[in-house]
């Protein structure tokens, strides 16, 4: 089989001692404006917990506590895979990067916003264990 080979991708969901998840409003120029988890790309000789603490202190100036893999999904049209990292967060994010997010902000589950940036929807699916969105190939991996 011969094609691109998919990108790897990893999504951190911090949570606050109050069970609140950070998510940033996305305004990336030529997407559609959209909610996402910390994360990005898995870079060469990065684990997959070192990525996610990367990625929320590049974009929202965060610390991940105690980082765990606990979710691995495929896009069914092979684009990529991502690989959700979950940890302890708090404080006060801080917008790092302008020109891919206009705000970062703790929300309560009763309270998400939507659009869901799509790896983001299936990784909070798969955390509180609700039915992942269509076009995904999602399993929960470790006790995090």
């Amino acid at each position: 089989m011969s094609g691109p080979r998919p990108a790897v991708g990893v999504g951190a969901v911090l949570l606050d001692s109050a069970g609140r998840v950070l998510l940033g409003r996305r305004v990336k120029a030529g997407e559609r404006e959209t909610w996402c988890l910390p994360g990005g790309h898995l870079e060469a000789g990065e684990t997959f917990e070192s990525a996610a603490a990367r990625e929320a202190d590049e974009e929202a100036g965060l610390a991940v506590g105690d980082p765990s893999v606990f979710a691995l999904a495929v896009r069914l049209d092979g684009s990529g895979v991502t690989v959700g990292v979950a940890g302890r967060g708090g404080g006060t994010p801080v917008v790092r990067e302008p020109h891919v997010f206009a705000e970062w902000t703790w929300v309560a589950r009763d309270a998400l916003p939507s659009p869901l940036f799509p790896a983001s929807a299936v990784l909070l699916a798969l955390w509180w264990g609700t039915a992942a969105p269509s076009g995904w190939s999602a399993h929960r991996v470790g006790p995090a």
